[in-house]
């Protein structure tokens, strides 16, 4: 039985159990004798437990930090979106000698390295090492394109924006995340996906820039301009708004020792539940989104800007559905908003092989991405619930975060090979890799329903709605 908070805080130890307290109540649907607790502290506190000025919640400077996040988003998650556009670019004229299924695995590399470095984010984050991941994350990855604008070959690309990309995209995914979830507590969910919102906003701009300046320019200096762009949202806007305050970033000096890996994690059927799940939901998640510009002009016969545009519509729309899943999340429950969102997902997935005319493709196009905008803001909140013991959150999440991470790097290329097998004749068909997308996130659905099951009796008989 959770216990009452007490009143006032004598001591470290005190404090401590008075925070293990809130981190098992959800605000949403609270007792009334309860004290006020949001949705579970989505991140590690290193060290003794904080002042009452370290734990925000909201506030100027909170939402300052989001506005940071949202831009770190945009370059980290943007470049990852509009990978369609190079892809395109690289097939027709740049090494048009590779095979488009061997240029995609630099999207997937990058993608697979972004969130596999959450193992070690996540702890150096618990450490205290904001600051430092920050600066050699964004140092990294504009670099990461400047060497990209140089490079001639396929392995220097791959080198370049695949691999150094990933790496330090790595550095900055759960970080960004997680600094937004000390900031809040009332409004968690809102924040998040707010700030998970920069992703399809700079997938949006990144693929605009180079679609309208490499008919201009060269490769080259098209690169450059992107490479730009970032390099002055991360040191005019983000890093000042991200490191105004320095109560929330941690202390080196004061937090206790902490792992890489926890073997407590092996035995606990929640996590499984939680990892399995992220594993099914993202094979299938980058799919549409990879193949929608050349469905669109190999099986619909439209034009590849078209196509590109009915991705941009797609990622565009996402944003409706982040801002939408954390509002809704703080209604009716994180769990509930998951499972829906993702069963959601998986049938406009399936119901994509229907598609025929321009219209449907834009409305399926959209539908998925308002459905599948939640998949990224709410499972850092619902793992909260899952783990909500500080001093292991951040290394469990990275190694939740691997399957995650292995999934977006097969999904696309298993989905691609079961397009190639259906397909007869010289005709390309869909069937198999539409229905792959879909029906692995049904499944991954119905895990997570098990998980919502699982949690709802671990609370021993606390409010349904989680």
């Amino acid at each position: 039985m959770l216990e009452q908070k007490k009143p006032a805080m004598s001591s470290a130890s005190d404090e401590e159990k008075d925070l293990s307290v809130d981190l098992e109540k959800d605000d949403t649907h609270r007792d009334e004798k309860a004290p006020p607790a949001a949705l579970a502290i989505p991140v590690p506190l290193p060290g003794p437990a904080p002042t009452p000025d370290a734990l925000q919640d909201g506030g100027t400077r909170a939402w300052l930090q989001v506005m940071g996040s949202f831009i770190v988003f945009g370059n980290l998650w943007g470049m990852s979106f509009a990978f369609g556009s190079f892809q395109s670019y690289y097939e027709l004229s740049y090494i048009p000698h590779e095979s488009a299924s061997s240029i995609s695995w630099i999207g997937t590399v990058t993608i697979f390295l972004l969130i596999l470095i959450g193992v070690i984010s996540g702890p150096l984050f618990d450490l205290g090492y904001f600051r430092t991941m920050l600066l050699v994350g964004a140092l990294g990855e504009t670099l990461g394109v400047f060497l990209m604008s140089v490079s001639k070959t396929y392995w220097q690309l791959m080198l370049t924006q695949g691999v150094l990309m990933g790496l330090s995209n790595g550095l900055l995914y759960l970080p960004g995340l997680a600094l937004v979830g000390r900031s809040f507590r009332k409004h968690r969910a809102i924040a998040m996906g707010v700030t998970t919102c920069g992703a399809p906003v700079g997938g949006i701009i990144y693929t605009l820039i180079f679609q309208q300046l490499i008919g201009k320019l060269s490769f080259g200096w098209t690169v450059r301009v992107i490479g730009f762009v970032m390099l002055g949202t991360y040191s005019l806007i983000s890093f000042p708004l991200l490191l105004w305050g320095a109560a929330n970033l941690g202390d080196i000096a004061s937090g206790s020792k902490r792992k890489l890996f926890d073997r407590g994690a092996l035995t606990d059927l929640p996590f499984w539940l939680y990892s399995s799940s992220n594993f099914l939901i993202f094979c299938g998640y980058m799919v549409p989104f990879v193949f929608i510009p050349s469905y669109g002009e190999l099986i619909l016969g439209i034009s590849r800007s078209m196509s590109l545009y009915v991705s941009m519509i797609s990622q565009a729309s996402s944003i409706l559905g982040r801002l939408v899943a954390g509002y809704s999340a703080s209604k009716v429950g994180v769990m509930v908003n998951w499972i829906t969102c993702v069963l959601l997902s998986g049938i406009v997935a399936i119901a994509w092989h229907g598609v025929n005319s321009l219209g449907g493709f834009i409305t399926i196009a959209a539908l998925y991405g308002c459905f599948s905008g939640a998949l990224i803001p709410l499972p850092p909140t619902v793992f909260s619930k899952v783990c909500p013991d500080p001093k292991v959150y951040g290394a469990r999440l990275g190694m939740a975060q691997g399957f995650g991470s292995i999934a977006s790097l097969i999904g696309p290329p298993i989905a691609a090979a079961l397009a190639s097998a259906s397909s007869e004749g010289g005709k390309t068909n869909y069937l198999g890799l539409q229905l792959f997308a879909g029906c692995i996130m049904v499944a991954g659905a119905c895990n997570l329903f098990v998980l919502w099951l699982t949690l709802m009796r671990r609370r021993n008989g606390g409010s349904r709605w989680i």
